[in-house]
């Protein structure tokens, strides 16, 4: 059956967050969602899926708060499930950063729009940052851009005081897949000094639906965080795939090497695993052939990161 899948998030005043778990975990279930919706005291952070209609309205729900009243949603539909579980959880942050006192409604960098991203980026004087970790950035990327080879977002602050120290002159833009990591990271540099801070609007996702391949700085395919793995211009599906063990994106030599195993390991991960840890994902590997086979679904343990990403938004 269709599916329908969204991405949003709002950073607002939001200090009555924990009362809403229940209610959203209620509604959510009764409406066939599935998917994680983060809450905090800085807003709100969701990639869902489920019935049209069901989403719908618990979409409706939340923005009838006017904290959340037009809410800038991403959304695709998809043949297939793309999450199996609702989670509501409530964190100290909604992308976590390891500050929950940098709040981007005290201050944030400029809006850049995608139609005008490539000018920005081409100035020699504007140092472009990707803030996404490096997994992410491994795959693709805008033309000139500075990896931070971060593993997680809340690597972050250690980056900027290894690049500028105390230098708070220079002129920064910065990106990321749909623009809540790049909010969050600029409003940590406007608050800390910086006095020239641009960000681009619903990052990657926003610059790939809008700018046409011909016009395009970007090169490769953009990571995210559902069963398509990667998309590219015009947000058609990419053709990353990953390990299931350490959940890294592979390359075309990976497959080729004698230490792939589909859905067991990959070069990166096969001599850290366990003999048991193999067997136990071989069995999982042919639980999963038998399903396939009998066209129902198998719900496996999910597997952590090895690299842990900044969390369950695509955003």
């Amino acid at each position: 059956m269709e599916q329908k899948v969204v991405t949003f998030y709002r950073f607002a005043d939001f200090p009555e967050h924990e009362t809403w778990k229940p209610k959203l975990k209620k509604l959510g279930e009764n409406e066939k969602i599935c998917g994680t919706l983060i809450l905090a005291k800085e807003g709100i952070n969701a990639t869902l899926s489920g019935p049209a209609e069901g989403l719908d309205r618990f979409i409706r729900f939340i923005s009838d708060d006017s904290r959340f009243a037009d809410l800038p949603i991403r959304s695709m539909t998809t043949p297939r499930p793309t999450f199996y579980r609702l989670r509501v959880l409530v964190r100290p942050e909604i992308v976590t950063l390891g500050d929950p006192s940098i709040l981007p409604s005290n201050g944030s960098g400029k809006y850049i729009e995608p139609e005008d991203w490539n000018e920005l980026i081409s100035d020699p004087d504007v140092e472009v940052i990707d803030v996404r970790n490096d997994y992410e950035v491994e795959i693709g990327t805008f033309e000139g851009s500075i990896n931070p080879t971060t593993q997680t977002f809340g690597q972050w602050a250690e980056f900027v005081d290894q690049r500028w120290g105390e230098e708070r002159k220079k002129k920064v833009a910065m990106f990321c897949t749909g623009g809540i990591r790049c909010e969050k990271a600029s409003a940590h540099l406007v608050q800390n000094g910086f006095e020239e801070v641009f960000h681009l609007r619903g990052g990657i996702l926003n610059y790939l639906e809008k700018v046409a391949p011909e016009q395009s700085k970007w090169k490769g395919e953009c990571f995210v965080f559902d069963h398509r793995v990667s998309v590219i211009h015009g947000l058609l599906d990419g053709k990353t795939k990953l390990c299931f063990s350490c959940r890294w994106p592979l390359a075309d030599e990976d497959f080729q090497s004698p230490l792939f195993e589909e859905g067991v390991s990959c070069p990166r991960c096969a001599s850290k695993l366990t003999t048991a840890r193999k067997e136990s994902l071989r069995e999982r590997q042919k639980q999963m052939a038998l399903a396939r086979k009998r066209r129902t679904k198998h719900i496996g343990k999910e597997m952590p990161r090895q690299s842990p990403g900044p969390g369950p938004s695509c955003t």
